[in-house]
């Protein structure tokens, strides 16, 4: 690790505790709408820069370690310090399945197996290089025998287009068609979840949803650094002549698309399903001090990218949205606001929730394992 990376300021919880509610299926599901969270044995994570944490964990006198990739601290996929000291997904299911593999540690590239496992996003990744990332997870559950790929149920975390609208505004005047319009983003996701549907069974697809970036013009407003380097991070959020409206209208093109690839059930299977994490989905409200001025703790030194503390964060909203049933997940986002508990799963459906056992849980029940 970097040396001062544990003195930045960071979001655990200790006090997390789902009595009989964590516990495992009594024998392996069959359907993947009676999964537990302590079900899952394999996490996966594809996605951009935010998925490979950059600069997570970089001081914030140290602005050129936004280039390292700590994605041990990756909301979706990483699996440093532990859901006591930094909480995120692959840590949540950890603390009730020791066994969890496919989490990221540290800092390295994708490429470093030992380090990055099965977390594959990658720095300025747009939605068309995510065949490319689903290609390669599917080649590393096939050869690596820490897997059971018929057998093991997955979670796999998919998070992307912050990349697709920063270049949006820089394509011809038809955007309908353009390398970054929703029908080419669509084309993008479906080919992606075409490729794990074929070729690994027994998967959930969490597709977080995708937030509206117009929130980066009222974070780096006045912040004359954040607003430079945006520049060359995100060119069109920097591009005058492309209003909040157009950037609001672009992102909810986006989500539309996210969710009707859900809704309308292209992937349903026994063994399959996509569900969508709407929590960014309205107005975000922007991380603030008690001042009301912008709270940069949550952000590493680029005001971009999440710092450890924003991982974190934004790890509590995820977990509660997958635990949400489908059709009543929340839509808005406060990330000034995580007085909030980590959710436990239903009494009356202890299973991450699909679109299926959201309408009708009872079909869906079997017994959980008892410990003598």
């Amino acid at each position: 690790m970097a040396v001062g990376i544990y003195a930045l300021k960071d979001l655990g919880d200790p006090n997390y505790n789902c009595p009989g509610l964590m516990d495992p299926s009594a024998t392996v599901p069959t359907s993947v709408h009676s999964v537990r969270p302590a079900d899952i044995k394999i996490v996966a994570a594809l996605g951009d820069s935010l998925t490979a944490a950059n600069g997570a964990g970089a001081p914030k006198e140290d602005p050129i370690a936004i280039l390292l990739q700590y994605r041990g601290l990756a909301f979706q996929g990483g699996g440093d310090k532990g859901l006591d000291e930094h909480i995120t997904v692959p840590n949540i299911l950890r603390k009730y399945n020791p066994d969890l593999f496919g989490w990221a540690e540290g800092i390295s590239s994708s490429d470093v197996w030992n380090m990055a496992r099965l977390n594959l996003g990658f720095p300025g990744a747009e939605s068309g290089d995510l065949p490319g990332q689903a290609n390669q997870l599917v080649h590393l559950m096939q050869t690596h025998e820490e897997i059971d790929i018929q057998n093991d149920w997955k979670l796999i975390n998919i998070f992307i287009g912050g990349n697709d609208i920063c270049a949006y505004c820089q394509d011809s005047m038809n955007n309908n068609a353009g390398p970054h319009s929703n029908v080419s983003f669509e084309a993008n996701l479906r080919k992606t979840i075409d490729i794990l549907k074929q070729n690994i069974p027994r998967v959930i697809v969490s597709l977080t949803g995708m937030f509206n970036m117009k929130m980066l013009r009222m974070v780096d407003k006045n912040q004359i650094f954040c607003e430079g380097l945006h520049v060359f991070e995100c060119p069109c959020e920097s591009d005058n002549g492309f209003t909040d409206q157009e950037i609001g209208d672009v992102c909810i093109s986006y989500m539309d698309v996210e969710q009707d690839i859900q809704d309308k059930g292209y992937y349903e299977a026994d063994d399959f399903t996509v569900v969508i994490q709407p929590f960014f989905e309205d107005d975000i409200t922007p991380p603030l001090t008690s001042n009301g001025s912008v709270d940069l703790e949550f952000f590493a030194a680029d005001c971009f990218h999440f710092s450890q503390f924003g991982h974190a964060g934004v790890s509590k909203y995820l977990w509660n949205s997958i635990m949400q049933p489908v059709g009543q997940k929340a839509r808005k986002t406060n990330l000034s606001d995580y007085d909030f508990d980590l959710a436990c799963p239903d009494t009356k459906c202890p299973f991450i929730r699909t679109t299926k056992n959201s309408q009708d849980c009872s079909q869906y029940m079997t017994p959980a394992k008892l410990y003598s």
